[in-house]
């Protein structure tokens, strides 16, 4: 059988859609999700080292263990939204309110009342690990997915997805605050009536078209392939692990290096994420100037440049870091927005890709967990071994927990951004690469 009988057409992108509304509707459920990012991923390795007095190597070999096989069901669950989004729409959604549920129940388990013994209370915070995990994966790829199922040009494209990063990072700066404020009971208790009403609006967004051809295709379709996806998937690895890390450390880096309280703390999250939605727009304007790759590669340099201070900081210093925090937030835009855009782009214009879109998220969603993954469960680690302890102050641990937070990450975001250049802004792809290999 000829490959093109094997190929579904994919949707014609059009900048016709629901308009701006229908992109919010969709859009507002990025606010839960992302919020539910900072506990799960910023608050947790401090809270258990700090709070719940577990070292750091226990820490991250917990972090490690959880993360690696939250991250390896991901392109089953990709997979299985594949079949949901064949079946209806609605069976997504139904399945996504279940998931919201799981996330919230998991997240009052793992930052609630001590179980008991210790080793009650990690049995405890490992259950609940795995099922706010999964439950979070299951959701985010299937609202990934669903966007993604869209038909859009590069610009509605990239604004259908910069309402998910705007909503998103409300729900940062949200989940920055509150813990600070109000404490986590209640912070919980305002996720979860943002889970519900991000529900309501997504189940009220406009509809993929239902696509059996992509829901039952034969299963022995591999994303990897696909040569555009696997270009792309190394960018993002690459550049993903070079945001993990200082999303691990940053709260350990502005206690005991800045000295910062949790006021300040506070308020310099609130900046970075502040000045993140602020620089949206820009970003959306540059991808019609630019498009899609020239605009993603513009913010990492940009972010190397804003961070490169951050190495030489010290005690006291929080004004200056609030000026970094500015500086790099306005940059974060595009690392949020364009990715996601970019990998929607090569999902419809490389059949058969487009008719599996879950599995390629799927597998997507995976590759960003690992990336964190393996921030936390090496490099907490290699910080003990460096000599860096939590609340101490010997000056060898700290210039480690320095450079392990400013240096590195810059070093890998420089990289980042030339590999985005040699494989999708110098090169034009030919007609043998545009043209992912068909299910067999």
């Amino acid at each position: 059988m000829s490959q093109s009988e094997h190929q579904t057409p994919a949707p014609v992108p059009t900048d016709s859609s629901g308009g701006r509304w229908g992109d919010a509707a969709y859009g507002l459920m990025g606010l839960p999700l992302a919020f539910v990012a900072l506990p799960l991923y910023v608050h947790l390795p401090p809270h258990l080292a700090l709070t719940l007095g577990w070292s750091l190597a226990t820490a991250g070999g917990v972090l490690l263990a959880v993360r690696v096989f939250d991250a390896l069901i991901d392109p089953a669950l990709g997979r299985w939204t594949d079949r949901l989004l064949g079946h209806s729409p609605r069976r997504v959604l139904a399945v996504s309110a279940l998931s919201a549920a799981g996330v919230v129940l998991g997240l009052f388990a793992l930052f609630g009342p001590d179980a008991g013994s210790p080793l009650a209370h990690a049995a405890v915070v490992t259950a609940a690990l795995v099922l706010a995990g999964t439950a979070n994966s299951l959701l985010s790829i299937a609202h990934q997915t669903w966007g993604a199922a869209l038909p859009r040009s590069d610009g509605a494209r990239s604004r259908l997805f910069a309402w998910r990063e705007g909503a998103g990072l409300v729900g940062v700066l949200v989940a920055s605050a509150l813990p600070a404020v109000v404490g986590w009971t209640y912070t919980l208790w305002v996720l979860a009536a943002a889970m519900a009403l991000g529900w309501l609006a997504w189940s009220r967004a406009e509809q993929p078209a239902r696509d059996t051809g992509g829901a039952f295709a034969p299963s022995a379709h591999s994303p990897w392939s696909c040569l555009p996806f696997r270009k792309l998937m190394a960018v993002f690895v690459l550049n993903g692990i070079a945001s993990a890390i200082p999303a691990t450390l940053v709260v350990l880096f502005m206690t005991d290096r800045l000295g910062a309280s949790a006021q300040w703390q506070a308020a310099l999250l609130t900046t970075y994420f502040a000045c993140a939605a602020l620089g949206l727009p820009l970003w959306m304007r540059g991808v019609r100037r630019w498009g899609l790759a020239p605009t993603w590669a513009t913010g990492m340099v940009l972010a190397v440049l804003a961070f490169a201070a951050t190495a030489s900081l010290g005690t006291g210093d929080m004004c200056a870091f609030a000026v970094i925090c500015a500086l790099s937030g306005l940059t974060l835009g595009a690392d949020l927005a364009l990715p996601s855009a970019l990998l929607a782009k090569v999902l419809d214009d490389h059949p058969p890709a487009h008719v599996h879109r879950g599995v390629y998220v799927g597998w997507w969603a995976l590759a960003a967990k690992l990336n964190l993954a393996l921030a936390a469960g090496l490099a907490l680690p290699l910080l003990g071994l460096w000599g860096y302890q939590p609340g101490g102050a010997d000056p060898q641990g700290l210039t480690a927990l320095s450079l392990a937070y400013s240096s590195l990450p810059g070093v890998l975001k420089l990289a980042a951004a030339l590999l985005l250049y040699a494989l999708f802004i110098r090169s034009t792809p030919s007609r043998e690469v545009r043209t992912c290999p068909p299910s067999v």
